[in-house]
């Protein structure tokens, strides 16, 4: 009987730490990664078939923003981030944005609805959500904004409330 109350109470134990990690997460915004930790580097192909590494851009300020198609304040953000980006075109500035747990062939769709909306870039795709898995845990659109040393500078959810004007400011701070 005492071995079966330990092996009950270590199953409570586990559980609960369990517990309180998820909702520790879900507090913090979903955040796995914050302000001030180094970036997870991960390797993404795009929609167009090229390969990207993150720690290839290094000497690079780096803008992840995590979306999904079926995500409405997705695509209200993405309605308006491609034409901001256009102002860092010539600058040591990436833009990546990267399609979470989707196929490509629901992101090529979405992708071609919005070029007849006369909005067009190419994403990454993360089909299994591995590099989602690095950064974060819930909630988009999701934004991280890293430094030319791979340190994650600013990091914003959702869209709207001066949140693209905050993360144009930032990105001309660390330009």
């Amino acid at each position: 009987m005492k071995k079966l109350s330990s092996i009950f109470l270590f199953l409570f134990v586990l559980f609960a730490h369990n517990s309180f990690a998820q909702t520790t997460k879900e507090e913090n915004g979903g955040y796995i990664l914050n302000v001030g930790d180094k970036a997870a580097n991960f390797s993404v192909e795009l929609l167009n078939g090229t390969k990207l590494r993150l720690s290839d851009q290094k000497g690079k300020v780096v803008l992840i923003s995590f979306w999904a198609t079926w995500c409405g304040p997705c695509m209200e953000e993405l309605h308006h981030l491609p034409a901001a980006m256009e102002t860092y075109k010539n600058k040591d500035f990436v833009w990546l944005p990267i399609s979470r747990g989707e196929t490509k062939g629901a992101v090529q769709l979405k992708i071609d609805e919005l070029k007849n909306e006369g909005i067009s870039f190419t994403p990454g795709l993360d089909p299994n959500k591995s590099i989602w898995g690095k950064y974060a845990t819930i909630y988009i659109p999701k934004n991280f904004l890293i430094d030319k040393m791979g340190v994650i500078r600013y990091v914003s959810t959702g869209f709207g409330d001066g949140k693209l004007k905050e993360l144009l400011a930032k990105i001309d701070e660390l330009l």
